[in-house]
């Protein structure tokens, strides 16, 4: 593919429809695009196909006929069994296929996939995202992208359906070492938000208040906007499950080691999170630190 892509001419296939891909994917459909989808457990994908998607037993079949599809899993192990499994998209990718992989994963696993994906005529763009489930349902969130330029330009306009700030970094990987970056850069700003609510509750504090004043400041970031009204609240529900972020946080830390760096910021925020999977909740949101937070502290802020 060359001319970049568009509704008329393009067919999408999407495999994953979990908290954020089930909302990415309808974009694309709402667009006006041909999509046959792909996930774990049919009545996920159900929205989808209520919407105009079609059905594909396996990202195999879902492959067949595309010209671009995105993938949006969990695990590194799941990446990989959707490209290079039995059933995987490799095995019934046509030549002129632009492959995008929207999960975060490890840089080596999508360098892998480029390689695999060139020796068949296909192109490999590595894409992860930023913005959990609010940024996947207001189609806001930051695209971070590996891979050849001109598959790139191709793709541009879907991934405008998806996100509003989209920013090539650089050959296959690179999208996937940037996401790391937010990664930790997130793993520290949820520390202190949380140790923030928790000082402010043992101080007397008003909490909505006291967020009103430091979100206008020098702490102003899209965690506090976001995540700790929902503290408060008690919701934890995901926008993005802890137990992808654990898995994030391990990718970025067996990098570290391998480029000799030693990042004790990140590595207290991964124990901290791997606290929280003990706790039971390895399937609630990020925010969800504050309940490993609280049982440290012997505190419960229980805000009603």
């Amino acid at each position: 593919m060359s001319a970049p892509v568009h509704p008329s001419r393009t067919t999408v296939a999407w495999i994953g429809t979990g908290v954020m891909g089930a909302a990415m994917c309808g974009h694309l459909l709402k667009a006006g695009y041909r999509v046959s989808v792909h996930t774990r457990t049919r009545a996920k994908a159900q929205p989808l196909l209520d919407l105009g998607a079609t059905w594909a037993e396996s990202p195999r079949v879902a492959a067949i006929g595309a010209d671009v599809i995105l993938t949006m899993v969990g695990f590194p192990r799941d990446v990989r069994s959707v490209y290079f499994g039995h059933e995987g998209l490799l095995h019934s990718a046509k030549p002129g296929t632009i492959l995008i992989d929207m999960t975060t994963t490890e840089p080596s696993l999508s360098r892998e996939i480029a390689v695999a994906a060139a020796a068949k005529g296909v192109t490999a763009i590595d894409a992860p995202v930023s913005g959990g489930d609010v940024g996947a349902k207001h189609a806001t969130l930051s695209i971070m992208i590996g891979g050849a330029p001109e598959a790139v330009e191709t793709i541009r306009p879907l991934l405008d359906l998806l996100g509003r700030k989209i920013v090539h970094q650089g050959s296959a990987g690179a999208g996937q070492h940037t996401k790391l970056c937010n990664q930790i850069v997130i793993a520290g700003a949820m520390v202190g938000v949380c140790e923030s609510l928790l000082y402010g509750y043992k101080s007397g504090l008003d909490l909505p208040r006291m967020l009103e004043s430091i979100r206008g400041g020098a702490a102003a970031c899209w965690t506090l906007d976001h995540l700790a009204p929902r503290i408060l609240q008690r919701n934890f529900d995901p926008g993005f499950f802890v137990e992808h972020f654990v898995k994030d946080m391990g990718i970025a830390l067996d990098e570290a080691a391998r480029m000799g760096l030693t990042l004790p910021g990140l590595t207290l925020a991964h124990d901290l999170y791997q606290r929280v999977q003990r706790l039971g909740h390895g399937r609630s949101g990020t925010h969800a630190l504050m309940l490993a937070l609280e049982e440290l502290s012997g505190t419960d802020l229980s805000i009603t």
